[in-house]
């Protein structure tokens, strides 16, 4: 069997050093105290691995079928969010 490399979030946890501009480490040491920062950080990697992996689905399947129709997207988002009447209007 071959051996495949872990999904982002699994696997053993390594340390890596990665460089980032003092500002940036202050508001994160701010929000996250000094013991919370890897956590934040690779849960912030995780998602925008995710919403990359997204814009890539989105891109194969309009490419696929061609561009989302943005009314009837507005007309689901209404109905997901109880607005019946931006959905009749939508629609």
């Amino acid at each position: 069997m071959a051996d495949t490399a872990p999904a982002p979030g699994e696997g053993p946890v390594r340390p890596v050093s990665v460089s980032l501009h003092e500002g940036t480490i202050a508001a994160l040491k701010q929000r996250t105290g000094r013991r919370g920062m890897s956590a934040f950080v690779e849960a912030l990697i995780q998602r925008e691995l995710e919403r990359e992996r997204l814009r890539e689905l989105v891109a194969a399947a309009e490419a696929e079928h061609g561009p989302v129709d943005q009314q009837a997207v507005d007309a689901k988002r209404a109905i997901l969010r109880g607005d019946a009447t931006s959905a009749t209007d939508a629609a």
